[in-house]
């Protein structure tokens, strides 16, 4: 029996375009998935029911501990798009302790939104908010792609299967 399996998550690495920022990033946030939902009624129905349409925007940050100038070159320009990695852990533990470690990626084609000029006060360490939008995100645990989605090309993939293959062919595309 294999039984109750935990798995934590509580640290990250941030990359753009494929360079380490190690230490300089205090927090991250992806962002999340959200299905935009339109209500369907019609007669002879009791009710009403949602059904997907798509997806909202997807919407990130990163806070940074300090203004770093190699991220500057990347992150003040609104008319660039730059690859986003965030490297993590998953540590699997079980009554026996910690039994596995996953790798888990995530890749964003981001732009930023804003650039933060910064806030200061007398002996209060500065931090830099930069929110982005992602274009694209594929997400991997321990290798394996758990969900794509590219909104620019109509791919959206959960678990590696094609979510939108029929979709793509009935528009021509």
């Amino acid at each position: 029996m294999a039984g109750f399996q935990a798995h934590r998550i509580n640290n990250a690495g941030v990359y753009l375009d494929g360079n380490s920022y190690l230490a300089k990033a205090q927090e991250i946030d992806l962002g999340s998935l959200k299905t935009v939902m339109s209500d369907f009624n019609g007669l002879g129905l009791i009710g009403v029911v949602e059904l997907p349409d798509g997806f909202e925007k997807i919407e990130g940050k990163i806070i940074w501990n300090s203004l770093y100038q190699d991220a500057v070159s990347k992150i003040a320009s609104p008319f660039t798009s730059i690859s986003l990695q965030c490297r993590s852990q998953i540590n699997v533990h079980t009554s026996q302790g910690r039994v596995d470690e996953l790798p888990l990626v995530t890749l964003m084609t981001v732009t930023f939104k804003e650039y933060q000029l910064g806030s200061y006060k007398p002996r209060e360490a500065t931090t830099f908010e930069t929110p982005f939008s992602a274009t694209s995100i594929r997400q991997l645990v321990g290798g394996k792609e758990t969900v794509m989605l590219d909104v620019l090309s109509n791919i959206y993939r959960v678990d590696g299967k094609d979510q939108l293959a029929k979709y793509r062919s009935n528009i021509g595309q």
